[in-house]
């Protein structure tokens, strides 16, 4: 019986120490996450063979819509708001959760009208070359086989 119970105690320890490493998983990185605080514009959308091929962003919108798009980083709570405003496409806005992990990677959350405990689904993209006014967010595409990164330029608003 004392038997049973110590291998019992054993099985849970192991499993109960298993790791769980995913991008949300992972520690945040706050002092990235402060110099994204603000209101973003994106300026430039690019990606290999963008005059021909059409990317559908974060299950949206075809990816030239997302230029001149408004996005709002509040780094106090990890909320934000998206806004594409794009003339040549349909306007569409919605709440966001998001943060940076350890690992450099933007992790997001498109809320709509769900919370974001609901919602199990989401975007990680990493982030590069920030500074004062400005950072990109790389997104991994596959184009004809080949991984590609879809590019996203935002540019501080005063």
């Amino acid at each position: 019986m004392k038997k049973n119970i110590l291998v019992s105690l054993l099985s849970l320890l192991i499993f109960s120490c298993k790791s769980t490493t995913s991008a949300t998983a992972t520690k945040l990185d706050n002092k990235t996450e402060v110099g994204l605080k603000g209101d973003w514009k994106i300026s430039s959308v690019t990606y290999p063979g963008s005059d021909v091929i059409k990317v559908t962003s974060f299950d949206l919108a075809d990816s030239k819509c997302f230029i001149g798009s408004i996005w709002k980083f509040v780094s106090n709570n990890n909320k934000g708001q998206m806004t594409l405003s794009n003339p040549n496409c349909t306007s569409y806005s919605t709440p966001i959760t998001w943060f940076i992990n350890k690992e450099g990677q933007f992790v997001m959350k498109i809320l709509d009208e769900a919370k974001s405990k609901t919602v199990k689904s989401g975007y990680v993209l990493n982030i590069a070359n920030l500074t004062e006014n400005s950072f990109q967010l790389l997104e991994k595409i596959n184009i004809a086989g080949n991984t590609a990164n879809v590019v996203y330029q935002f540019e501080k608003l005063n």
